[in-house]
């Protein structure tokens, strides 16, 4: 691109191109005249003023285009700073360590524990409502191993998939890929469950090669417990047997000279059948499928007569995807459907006949319920594995590994970024056409009708070369295109001035674009684990029909936030909308109230699953990562009210304030319950309990103050701190887009709730002396 500046920002008359050729003709006689008078007279001083002033336009129009893209830039590097960089460091709010849990275009998996009385009905762990109080995992949730699991346990991990589970007695072992974040490649890594898997500690790495391993089929054989895990990239499979269960292990042979991938061995009808793929063959995808038939385990193998027995789409579900179990008197072969990527889902195969010259399977139903939360979900995009065992008891317990982003994300979202820039770039260049600081777009020693000097190897190899003369001709025409896009918008009429602001907007909007997909990361909006577990809660809001529109709102955002297990709408007046009419990600259960009352927010309800609920105003919107950092920090303290909207009561005051009066003060001493999660089994009972009857009767009276109560009710039950703040990133309070807002005079609010505070000082005891600081904890999320 040759750019080129003129005193004529109109623009609107002559032609571009006659310009850069007529300035090009100048140049040239210039220094023609300049070489003559050099070789007459000696003179070695320039005298072509023409070549130095083509030289300073053509830098005037490169400052421009370079001053425009740094000011895109800058307002992207500040977009990013306010939007995109979290309070703290990204491994600091993870919780993670300084490696490990690296971003990997392979996905982020991570594995999740199943429970059914069959394997077509397995649930989350969560549903099973496993509790570990000294946690504060209420219930014990999915995903319960991830790369900072292993990481955490010195073995530093990008992701953990391909679970096989052993069990003896009562005890679960984890064999898995964990891929290792220095060398890149998977090894085969173990942990050990004695409650069922709602705990796992870390065992340490069981198998490592200086090559890539996954998929540890782990089985017995004759009193021995034998290993078989893909090793593709050493080019055969190899059987390991155990030495010192479950860390050490030794070759026991190697199976085959193959590279197969994801292969397992099934006893059937008296003979071993080895199912695998090879990837290594023209033509062969992840629809291709083998099987391998042999006396015993350890060999030898002889090929299936119908080898490839699947050589198709990658859709299909070919590629095995775990261990396959029986049930009923039937086989089941699990396999994975790699359409829309790799390891999209599961799919289920009943095996009809099995022989040596003759395999049939059908595919059945798996109910799996996939989760709508996207990629807030620990396993929203993606899940490829799937091992299924009956325990002792009858129940079936599975593991299966999930991702939240496709394959090739980080790559994807990065050349989608450097789109963004280029598009930016295309339009700081059409902007500096409108402007005239552009007036050649191509090279003018490129154009037909370019007059400078050119060599005449050069001229005699365009004249014999036809397409060579065509395409200067065609850049000819480019480089009018200037002249006329400024003779069509006009930069100093109204309309002119409005494209002028649409295209610099635009390129605003896609610098942000770009920085976002470079620099955002995922988009995720993902749990904090506490102690290495996570959980979920319970969300609670009250309204009444004349904010339908606001829970609507509220409901399709707030239910895809990933801890949210379900949501309960406390329907105070008027005639509810049914379930179906709300667009949630969550189970929504509707409770309709007799009594229009503040009071009904708190009420014991022994429908609710989880300890921690987080009520929430339905005109509160926030982001989703806001809510699962208060859920962390409450997890730390459970008899706190932990929340977004601190306020500060001063005990000889008496006065309400907002949240400028605490920050002037420079601490808080309650949590409006707006916007705060605590436990519901203590709170709603102590607010329910004959010491608050008065004061629910106050709160009745001015229809306001609920929140002030129970900060009271949980000061007066300890002497210490009772309450904690978070920071959101940002807040909207959808209530001043509508009418129908409890507090809308402010004036009026605030007296009522002044007359509040007296009246429970007089019942529960001053708020004197308690007064927390704002920035006392290390995460700085209370700044």
């Amino acid at each position: 691109m040759v750019v080129a500046g003129g005193g004529d920002h109109g623009g609107g008359a002559g032609n571009c191109c006659m310009k850069c050729w007529q300035h090009n003709r100048n140049h040239y006689y210039h220094q023609h005249h300049y070489n003559h008078n050099s070789n007459s007279s000696g003179n070695s001083n320039t005298a072509g003023g023409g070549g130095g002033g083509g030289g300073r336009v053509v830098a005037a129009g490169f400052v421009f285009c370079l001053v425009c893209f740094v000011i895109n830039g800058l307002i992207a590097v500040l977009y990013g700073w306010l939007i995109l960089t979290p309070p703290v460091s990204l491994n600091e709010r993870k919780g993670l360590p300084w490696l490990g849990c690296q971003e990997d275009n392979e996905g982020s998996w991570a594995i999740g524990v199943f429970f059914g009385q069959s394997p077509f009905s397995l649930k989350p762990i969560e549903t099973t409502e496993i509790w570990r109080n000294e946690s504060a995992a209420w219930p014990v949730a999915n995903p319960v191993i991830t790369c900072a699991s292993a990481s955490d346990s010195g073995f530093p991990s990008n992701f953990v998939a391909d679970p096989f589970l052993y069990v003896q007695g009562d005890v679960f072992y984890l064999f898995y890929e964990t891929k290792n974040s220095f060398t890149m490649q998977g090894d085969i890594g173990v942990a050990k469950s004695i409650d069922k898997g709602a705990t796992w500690q870390q065992l340490g790495i069981a198998l490592d090669e200086e090559w890539h391993l996954s998929y540890p089929y782990v089985f017995n054989y004759l009193g021995q417990i034998y290993m078989m895990p893909e090793s593709s990239q050493k080019g055969e499979l190899r059987l390991y047997r155990v030495t010192n269960f479950p860390l050490e292990w030794e070759l026991d042979q190697v199976i085959m000279k193959k590279p197969l991938i994801d292969s397992f061995i099934i006893d059937h009808n008296g003979e071993y059948w080895l199912f695998g793929s090879e990837h290594s063959s023209f033509g062969a995808t992840n629809g291709r499928l083998e099987i391998w038939y042999s006396s015993s385990p350890l060999g030898p193998w002889k090929p299936h007569k119908k080898n490839p027995i699947y050589n198709t789409y990658r859709s299909f579900g070919a590629r095995n995807g775990g261990r396959p179990f029986r049930y009923n008197g039937n086989l089941y072969r699990i396999g994975q459907d790699c359409g829309e990527t790799y390891g999209r889902r599961v799919r289920i195969f009943k095996v009809e006949v099995l022989s040596r010259v003759d395999y049939k399977e059908v595919e059945v139903p798996f109910p799996f319920e996939e989760s709508s939360k996207g990629r807030n979900a620990w396993n929203g995009a993606r899940y490829h594995h799937l091992d299924v065992q009956q325990l002792k008891s009858g129940e079936w317990v599975g593991v299966m590994d999930g991702d939240r982003v496709p394959s090739g994300d980080s790559v994807h979202r990065f050349l989608l970024g450097c789109a963004s820039v280029a598009a930016v770039s295309g339009l700081i260049l059409f902007l500096g056409v409108l402007l005239g600081a552009v007036n050649c777009i191509i090279p003018l020693n490129w154009c037909a009708d370019y007059s400078g000097k050119r060599s005449d190897t050069l001229i005699a190899w365009e004249r014999a070369n036809v397409f060579s003369s065509k395409l200067r001709r065609v850049f000819s025409r480019l480089n009018r295109v200037p002249s006329f896009l400024r003779s069509w918008i006009k930069p100093n009429t109204f309309a002119g001035r409005s494209v002028l602001t649409l295209i610099f907007a635009l390129g605003v909007a896609l610098s942000c674009t770009g920085v976002t997909f470079i620099y955002g990361g995922s988009g995720a909006e993902e749990p904090y684990s506490w102690k290495g577990q996570f959980s979920q809660f319970t969300l609670i809001t009250m309204t009444y029909d004349a904010r339908l529109w606001n829970l609507k709102m509220f409901v399709n955002h707030y239910s895809r936030c990933a801890s949210v297990k379900e949501i309960l709408v406390v329907w105070n007046k008027g005639i509810p909308p049914k379930v179906s009419d709300l667009n949630s990600a969550v189970p929504v259960r509707i409770r309709v109230e007799d009594l229009n009352s503040l009071n009904n927010r708190f009420k014991v309800d022994p429908l609710i699953k989880t300890r921690a609920v987080l009520e929430l105003d339905d005109d509160i919107m926030m982001p989703c990562d806001d809510i699962e950092r208060g859920f962390m920090l409450w997890r730390q303290h459970p008899d706190r009210i932990v929340g977004f909207y601190p306020r500060y009561v001063d005990g000889s005051r008496l006065e309400y304030s907002g949240e400028k009066y605490a920050r002037k003060n420079k601490g808080y001493n309650m949590i409006l319950t707006g916007a705060a999660f605590m436990d519901s089994q203590v709170a709603f009972e102590r607010y329910w309990s004959e010491q608050a009857r008065p004061g629910r009767e106050v709160v009745d009276k001015y229809f306001n103050c609920e929140d002030v109560l129970m900060n009271f009710l949980y000061a007066n039950a300890s002497s210490t701190k009772t309450v904690e703040y978070v920071r959101p990133a940002w807040a909207i309070d959808t209530s001043k887009l509508s009418s129908a807002a409890i507090s809308r005079d402010t004036n009026v609010h605030y007296k009522i709730r002044s007359e509040c505070l007296r009246k429970f000082s007089d019942m529960y005891g001053s708020m004197s002396g308690r007064r927390w600081e704002f920035d006392s904890r290390k995460d700085r999320w209370d700044v």
